[in-house]
């Protein structure tokens, strides 16, 4: 059962041949998570979702507010055959028009709300070996559009087959000026010494939701410093600890990269903490 555009269906019975999603890749979207019937960082989420769409041009439906938001992903829950506590919950926003390049319509946006059950309700950080590499086929670019969560995601789909075809767990991706820019799916934060750095917005890295909140657990702390600094390929084997963020695993700590292994005490500690600041909210 999915939602589409406000009504539970099967299947939306969208034509692909005529949706500027699938054509041009003209689609917002946003990755959340449901805990015990509670959307986690709600707030968060819906304003860059409107923000990216409006970096779009994309007309924002009126009545498509934080609380209609939430209602209809709760009521595409409610209809999920699952004994699941936690769900992956996946809204897109494609603008609705025929048209080549430029959309005939400029005025009609729709919605589609897809669910699907996660196994670990809080976060844990898993444990188990987590090697990464550096994806250099293809750079992202240091731009506005390489924050937002589009459609247009090749780059990621590329690193994740060769992730995939050397035994990687993950892969960092590169800007255009060769420097560290984010995971295949999440954010990165390297820890050195007292010092935890993780690359700012204007790199290019995805805006997160979780990196705001562990940005703003390491601000709170009297023992760590914060840098938002661009970080070079070289600083990853000096590290002392590398971890990746995002809404769904939370933090997951990286065990290696090259022939540097490394340990994930801060992340734990901070794992402890974004917990409880889950159960506070």
């Amino acid at each position: 059962m999915i939602n589409f555009n406000g009504d539970l269906v099967q299947n939306s019975n969208q034509s692909i041949e005529k949706n500027r999603g699938f054509l041009f890749g003209d689609a917002v979207f946003e990755t959340l998570k449901v805990l015990d019937n509670k959307i986690l960082f709600l707030e968060d989420h819906y304003f860059r979702l409107m923000a990216s769409m409006r970096v779009l041009r994309m007309e924002i439906p009126m009545d498509f507010t934080m609380e209609y938001m939430e209602e209809q992903i709760l009521k595409t829950i409610s209809c999920f055959d699952s004994n699941a506590i936690s769900f992956r919950v996946r809204v897109t926003f494609f603008r609705d028009s025929e048209g080549l390049y430029l959309p005939l319509d400029n005025k009609s946006t729709k919605f589609l709300i897809q669910v699907s059950p996660l196994e670990n309700a809080i976060y844990i950080n898993n444990s188990n070996e987590y090697e990464i590499e550096i994806y250099k086929d293809f750079y992202v670019t240091k731009q506005l559009l390489s924050s937002l969560k589009t459609t247009n995601k090749l780059i990621n789909v590329t690193a994740s087959i060769f992730a995939e075809e050397n035994g990687y767990q993950n892969c960092l991706l590169v800007n255009n000026e060769k420097n560290i820019v984010e995971a295949i799916n999440s954010n990165i934060f390297i820890v050195n010494g007292k010092t935890i750095k993780t690359p700012p917005i204007s790199d290019g890295c995805v805006n997160g939701i979780i990196r705001k909140q562990i940005i703003e657990l390491i601000s709170k702390s009297d023992e760590f410093t914060l840098e938002e600094v661009s970080i070079s390929p070289f600083e990853l084997q000096k590290a002392d600890e590398i971890f990746l963020t995002n809404i769904i695993s939370g933090i997951q700590s990286v065990s290696k990269y090259k022939k540097k292994e490394y340990v994930s005490e801060i992340a734990n500690q901070l794992l402890i903490k974004l917990n409880a600041k889950i159960r506070l909210s």
